[in-house]
């Protein structure tokens, strides 16, 4: 029997990423572990959001710093915008991402994962950056990484003014809470086909998964951190906004 497209892209991590970069045959949806249906003709709307949260990206002259931007048509569309504004935009992925996106003089390209690459970009940035965006990243980051060890980076390289967006988070509690609602219910039985409550997903487990104790948690870290730190909802139109979320950080 197939495997469904959520069980082919579930708990993936680093070097998933990089083979599912170099395949030929899946989409460039595919590429970044998504369905096809949650992003194709979903992008500029999440572009659109971005750019709400981060108001500096249509300033000038900034240092944008992209962690894990993937390749699908959202980095390419970043990239554009900074040429617009005159940005340094730097991308932090695997070199098999990164080689999916255009090579521009004012683009900086550092292989690897972050924090682990930290002295590249110390080195590429070293007087730090005025936009972080961490876009559909975070929960692999949590697996893989210790998330005071992540912000505690992400916090050091933004500049004082500075804005950081940890968007797109899949939050296990605020999915639960979801399900278990009339809202929630009526979703599932339209998007299955199936006149049943979602009571396996409203159950579903919170062990090693980002759930609300996870988000306070990196809420309160960043704080300590003398940093501005806020969970902030999706726009209605963006297609996981009923159970993923933003983190906002804004550095004084």
């Amino acid at each position: 029997m197939p495997i469904s497209d959520h069980e082919r892209f579930r708990d993936l991590n680093f070097e998933d990423f990089r083979r599912l970069a170099n395949d030929p045959n899946i989409s460039k949806y595919n590429r970044i572990g998504f369905p096809d249906s949650y992003r194709d003709g979903y992008e500029r709307a999440i572009l659109r959001d971005i750019r709400d949260k981060l108001p500096g990206l249509d300033t000038r002259g900034q240092v944008v710093l992209d962690i894990g931007p993937g390749c699908s048509d959202l980095p390419l569309w970043l990239v554009d915008l900074c040429r617009e504004h005159s940005h340094t935009l730097i991308q932090i992925d695997s070199a098999e991402m990164l080689s999916h996106l255009p090579d521009h003089e004012f683009v900086r390209k550092i292989e690897g994962s972050f924090p682990d690459c930290k002295e590249a970009l110390n080195t590429c940035a070293h007087e730090g950056v005025d936009i972080i965006l961490c876009y559909s990243v975070l929960h692999y980051i949590f697996a893989e990484h210790d998330l005071g060890a992540f912000a505690t980076a992400a916090a050091t390289h933004l500049r004082p003014g500075g804005a950081m967006l940890l968007g797109d988070i899949p939050n296990v509690s605020k999915r639960k809470r979801f399900f278990s609602s009339e809202q929630g219910k009526q979703f599932h039985r339209i998007y299955s086909g199936v006149d049943e409550d979602p009571v396996e997903l409203a159950a579903e487990s919170e062990d090693g998964k980002i759930n609300d104790a996870v988000i306070l948690d990196l809420l309160a870290i960043f704080r300590k951190l003398g940093t501005d730190a806020y969970v902030v909802p999706q726009a209605d139109d963006l297609p996981m906004a009923n159970r993923r979320e933003d983190i906002l950080i804004r550095k004084n």
